[in-house]
């Protein structure tokens, strides 16, 4: 396979996070998306330093895609209205991105990785902000922030692996789930 020239970090990335999505991000590997480049894997380490650069990367084009999902959804709308777009928005990118969403699973420490906890922690002031217009109190905007992400991540996951064995609709249940997260959320304001 001969070197491909001009290759540039964002197709390595993309290339990586179009394998996690179709295949899972356990199926991701330099030589799998060297291939997908037409070139060979030593090429790749002047972009990622190996597996784990590239796992690094993936989460850092996953939080910055996520964050601007979110952002979108909640553009224009407060209240209620943007937190249900919000929920919708959060699910519609893990179904659509499972590879990527998978990266996101693992929350680094400030003190571990500064920049990958600063793309994880971006979409939080928004969050927090559409809270506040309900009401929720600032000692209680981390727990509900993070209570909202568990029960949305549960959701999703569960979605994902076929978790949910029962007949019924899905969107249905998981209108009851945003219902049920919000009306806690309002009770607490």
């Amino acid at each position: 396979m001969a070197a491909k020239h001009g290759l540039q970090a964002y197709q390595v990335v993309e290339a990586a996070a179009t394998l996690a999505d179709r295949e899972g991000l356990e199926r991701v590997t330099l030589a799998g998306v060297a291939a997908a480049l037409g070139v060979r894997s030593p090429s790749l380490y002047s972009h990622v330093e190996g597996l784990a650069g590239l796992r690094r990367a993936l989460a850092l084009e996953a939080a910055a895609r996520l964050g601007s999902t979110l952002a979108g959804a909640m553009r224009d709308r407060d209240g209620l209205d943007a937190l249900r777009a919000l929920c919708h928005a959060y699910r519609g990118f893990a179904a659509e991105h499972r590879g990527l969403y998978a990266t996101l699973l693992t929350t680094p420490t400030q003190e571990d990785d500064e920049e990958l906890f600063a793309a994880f922690a971006a979409p939080v002031p928004a969050i927090a902000a559409v809270l506040e217009g309900l009401g929720v109190a600032d000692a209680d905007l981390i727990p509900v922030v993070r209570t909202l992400r568990s029960a949305l991540h549960g959701f999703v996951t569960l979605e994902a692996s076929r978790g949910f064995g029962m007949p019924g609709d899905l969107d249905g249940s998981f209108a009851v789930l945003v219902d049920v997260v919000i009306a806690g959320i309002v009770s607490r304001t």
